[in-house]
């Protein structure tokens, strides 16, 4: 299942793993950095916001909260949009989107109509266009997936630290109103990057009519009966929960600390600049060739790893260790960052990953909602930082184990009645048969071609 006749990657065309998809992966480096990181670099315009319509700090984080809930909570709007149009048509249209909700912005008059620009609007925008784009590098890009995957999230940390000092400094220049009409500038490069996902076409046979094309849902609801996906997107929804709590929370802590203002806030430079190397590195780590069939339990340890950082960072009594907390916890959420969608690719295949990432997305999105606000109401009853820390790294820590548990138990043993069913349809021994024929066999699952099944552990 892909995306509209011209751009669905059909079945049996071979990702060409660099030509063109070196395009469509720096067009993916960029719709990432804007989809994570705008959400975070806008929150340098709230003290003006809260000075202009006398409003208090918790009014302004909404607009961060219903950008990044359009950007999770929209996966499946956008997959139908993608399984009806394609790839290019829905990214055009979302970064005019984006750039318009901005533009509207700077000529707002009250917050509710910010929530509506700022927050729907452009969260709209740029959800329409990071989902598409993870699609088409998958399609681009297959043996070299894993390091694509990591050069691509290496976007978010990378425009964390562009876009923030630079909100910053059109603040000081043009106010917020201009800040914003430039940024609504700015995002229109996503249209840029939409023109760069060119849809990949299949070669016409030599003689004879083009064979029909097979019917397709909007929304393939059929990945739940995958046990592979079920147990990936449970696992990456506890994830959540835990996730994004530190890097809210660990500059608040440094100052409960009494550290000063400045060197509270470096802490998260620290962490942004080790996340930009660790996700290329963790990438291409996973491409190689003996590492590519366990990638599953390598995201099972970079959660467990993240986990453990947050248990270890609760005992951090000074501003030295919390430092040494954001190195590790760089390292351990730029491999999560690196891998997640790796995992999902090599789960569920490549027709039914635009489906596949819009539902899990969704879950997510009900999952920050959660995660955050939990982790405040926890420092509200108990005013203990410490235990804020422990409670993420629970959450993260629980999420490993039912990944790799679930792996191990329910994937790698696949019950009788299903290797019988293999054997009743193997080929005979004199039938050549081509690696998608061989998939298909093993699978028993037709639809779920395209992809090269490396192990049990990565695919059912």
């Amino acid at each position: 299942m892909g995306g509209a006749v011209v751009d669905e990657g059909p079945t049996g065309i071979r990702a060409p793993d660099g030509g063109w998809g070196w395009a469509v992966l720096f067009g993916c480096f960029v719709i990432t950095g804007f989809s994570y990181a705008f959400p975070k670099a806008v929150s340098v315009f709230f003290k003006e916001l809260m000075r202009e319509f006398g409003i208090g700090y918790s009014d302004t984080a909404w607009i961060s909260s219903i950008l990044l809930a359009m950007l999770y909570g929209t996966g499946p709007l956008c997959s139908v949009c993608v399984n009806r149009f394609g790839c290019r048509p829905v990214m055009l249209a979302g970064g005019l989107l984006a750039s318009l909700g901005m533009v509207a912005a700077s000529f707002c008059r009250s917050i509710i109509e910010l929530y509506l620009t700022t927050g729907v609007i452009t969260g709209l925008g740029l959800a329409l266009n990071f989902q598409p784009s993870l699609i088409m590098l998958n399609r681009y890009f297959n043996k070299r997936r894993p390091m694509a995957n990591g050069l691509a999230a290496a976007g978010s940390p990378v425009f964390l630290c562009a876009l923030s000092p630079l909100g910053q400094l059109l603040q000081d220049h043009y106010g917020w109103r201009g800040g914003f009409l430039i940024l609504g500038g700015l995002l229109l490069n996503c249209c840029v990057c939409a023109a760069l996902m060119r849809p990949l076409e299949a070669p016409r046979p030599t003689s004879g009519p083009m064979p029909p094309r097979p019917s397709r849902r909007l929304l393939d609801l059929s990945v739940f009966r995958d046990r592979g996906f079920v147990i990936y997107a449970v696992a990456a929804s506890i994830m959540v929960l835990g996730l994004f709590v530190p890097p809210v929370f660990v500059v608040s802590y440094a100052k409960d600390l009494g550290v000063p203002d400045t060197q509270a806030a470096f802490l998260l430079t620290v962490l942004g600049f080790v996340d930009i190397f660790a996700r290329p590195t963790a990438g291409f780590i996973t491409g190689l060739k003996k590492v590519r069939p366990y990638s599953v339990y390598l995201f099972s340890f970079s959660m467990f790893f993240n986990g453990l950082t947050d248990l270890t960072g609760s005992t951090a009594g000074n501003y030295g260790g919390l430092v040494v907390f954001c190195i590790f916890f760089g390292i351990s959420y730029g491999m999560v960052g690196a891998l997640q969608f790796e995992v999902l690719m090599a789960i569920v295949g490549t027709q039914k990953f635009s489906s596949a990432i819009g539902l899990v997305l969704l879950l997510e999105a009900i999952a920050v909602l959660i995660g955050p606000p939990s982790g405040g109401k926890l420092l509200d009853a108990t005013h203990v930082y410490q235990y804020v820390f422990v409670l993420a790294g629970a959450e993260v820590l629980a999420s490993s184990l039912v990944l790799v548990l679930g792996n191990f138990f329910c994937i790698r043993k696949r019950p009788e009645v299903a290797v019988g069913e293999e054997e009743r349809h193997k080929p005979p021994a004199d039938v050549r048969v081509d690696s998608r024929e061989v998939e298909h066999f093993l699978k028993a699952e037709p639809e779920k071609n395209g992809e090269v099944v490396h192990t049990p552990e990565t695919s059912v």
